[in-house]
C-alpha cells in the first residue's frame, strides 16, 4: 500500500507541474519592452501586480496575437516577422490574405501596399506597378501603386519585405523608401523573406501557434479574370483543409460581411470561429454599430472585432472604462476581438487613432498596460492584436489568461 500510495503522489505531483514544464519547453522571450512599459506606470495596484511577475514564467498564450506578425520592428508579413511573435509568445498569428496576377493567395495587409512593405521600386518589377512613379512631376510618387495582382506569384516571390513606410514627397525611389517612422526600426529590415499563404500555413504549424487569416478586399474589380469574391473566401478555407489544419486552430476573419456570411453558411467548422472585424474611423458611427449588433448574432456570428478606442470610454475622473458599445456586444452574446495594441508610437500626446475615445487618459507609455488591463477585466476581451507580443504575453502570463 506504501508504494501505491508513493506511485499516485508521484503521479499527482507530474500531473500539476506538467503545465509548467510545457510552458518552459516553449523557450517564450519577452526582451526588455514589457519591462520598461511597467516601470513606465505610475504608481498603482496594477502596477505592484505587474512588478511582481518580473520573473515569469513566461509561455504562450491565445490572448496574445500576433498583428502582420511582430509589426513594431520586423517587416510585416514576412517569415522573420512572424517567428518574433511566436517566439515572443504570441499563441495566435494573423496572415493578411490577398491574391496575385495568377490568383494564387499570399500574406500582405493591403492588395496594393507593395511599394510600401516591399522594395518592389528599386526592381525591374517597379515597370509592372499599376500607377508607376512619374519623374515628370516634382512629387514623382504622390500617386504610387504596386499590387500584388500586378504580379505573378513566381516574381512575387523575388522581392523582399522592408518596413511599411513610403515618403510622398520623395524625389528619388532611395529617398522613397527610406521613411520609416521612428519609432520602428530598420534594423531587422535587410532581408524580408516574403510568404503565400500556405507558407504561412506550415510555418504557423511547426511554431506550433493558431492562425487567424484575414481575406482582404481586393482593390481590383470582382470577379477578376474570372476569380468571384466567393472562389476567393473558399480558397482561403481550401488551403487550411488541404494542409490538415484542424478548424479550432483557425479564426478567419473580414472587414466585409458577406465574407463572414459565407463561411458560416458554406464552411461551418470554421464559420464558427470567424471573426467580424468593425470598421469604424470616428466616434459618429458607432451608435449605427451599436444597433446592428443583436442582428449579427442572431445571424450567427459569434465574435466581433473593432478597433481599441470602440470598447473604451473616460468615466468623470478621467479613468478607462467600457463603452456602450463594449456593454451592447456582452449583452447580444458576443465575444470580442480587438486591435492593435503597440501600434501607436510614444503615447505622450495620447495615442493617436487607436486610443482617441480615452486621450485625455493616456499620458505615457506604461499606460499601455492600463489599456491593456481594461480591455481583459472590464471589457472582457478574448485576445488583443499588437505589433509587438511580448507586451501582450507578459500582462497575459502575469494574470493567468490563457
Amino acid at each position: 500500500m506504501r508504494l501505491i500510495r508513493t506511485l499516485l503522489a508521484v503521479a499527482a505531483l507530474t500531473a500539476a507541474l506538467s503545465p509548467l514544464a510545457a510552458h518552459a519547453n516553449e523557450n517564450v522571450q519577452l526582451g526588455p519592452r514589457p519591462f520598461f512599459l511597467v516601470d513606465d506606470m505610475e504608481k498603482s495596484p496594477l502596477k505592484t501586480k505587474l512588478k511582481q511577475c518580473e520573473k515569469g514564467p513566461f509561455y504562450k498564450t491565445d490572448f496574445s496575437i500576433g498583428h502582420r506578425g511582430a509589426a513594431l520592428q520586423f517587416p510585416e508579413h514576412t517569415e522573420q516577422s512572424y517567428k518574433a511573435a511566436a517566439k515572443m509568445g504570441a499563441g495566435i498569428v494573423e496572415c493578411d490574405v490577398t491574391f496575385t496576377k495568377d490568383k494564387e493567395l499570399v500574406c500582405r495587409h493591403s492588395q496594393c501596399d507593395l511599394h510600401t512593405t516591399t522594395d518592389i521600386l528599386a526592381t525591374d518589377l517597379a515597370a509592372k506597378c499599376s500607377v508607376q512613379p512619374d519623374f515628370t512631376s516634382a512629387t514623382p510618387f504622390a500617386k504610387v501603386q504596386c499590387c500584388t495582382s500586378d504580379i505573378t506569384l513566381a516574381e512575387f516571390k523575388t522581392l523582399k519585405g522592408k518596413m511599411d513606410a513610403g515618403n510622398a514627397k520623395a524625389t528619388t525611389v532611395a529617398e522613397y523608401m527610406n521613411a520609416t517612422p521612428s519609432f520602428r526600426t530598420d534594423t531587422y529590415s535587410g532581408n524580408g523573406k516574403l510568404m503565400t499563404h500556405k507558407e504561412s500555413i506550415e510555418l504557423f504549424k511547426k511554431l506550433g501557434v493558431k492562425m487567424t487569416p484575414e481575406l482582404k478586399s481586393p482593390s481590383v474589380a470582382m470577379p477578376f479574370d474570372g476569380f468571384t469574391q466567393e472562389a476567393y473566401a473558399q480558397k482561403m478555407i481550401n488551403e487550411y483543409k488541404e494542409a490538415g489544419v484542424n478548424p479550432r486552430r483557425v479564426f478567419p476573419q473580414s472587414f466585409n460581411l458577406e465574407d463572414v456570411r459565407y463561411w458560416i453558411a458554406n464552411e461551418p467548422a470554421f464559420g464558427k470561429q470567424a471573426v467580424y472585424l468593425e470598421t469604424l474611423d470616428v466616434p459618429e458611427q458607432v451608435p449605427a454599430a451599436i444597433a446592428k449588433l443583436p442582428s449579427l448574432a442572431a445571424e450567427g456570428v459569434k465574435i466581433v472585432a473593432p478597433a481599441m478606442w470602440v470598447l473604451v470610454t473616460l468615466d468623470a475622473n478621467n479613468k478607462i472604462v467600457p463603452s456602450e458599445y463594449a456593454i451592447a456586444a456582452k449583452a447580444a452574446g458576443l465575444k470580442i476581438i480587438t486591435w492593435t495594441l503597440e501600434r501607436s508610437g510614444l503615447l505622450k500626446d495620447g495615442g493617436g487613432y487607436y486610443y482617441q475615445s480615452v486621450t485625455d487618459g493616456i499620458k505615457t507609455d506604461g499606460d499601455t498596460m492600463v489599456m491593456l488591463d481594461v480591455l481583459a477585466k472590464d471589457v472582457g476581451v478574448m485576445g488583443i492584436f499588437s505589433d509587438w507580443a511580448a507586451t501582450v504575453t507578459y500582462y497575459a502570463n502575469c494574470m493567468n489568461l490563457k
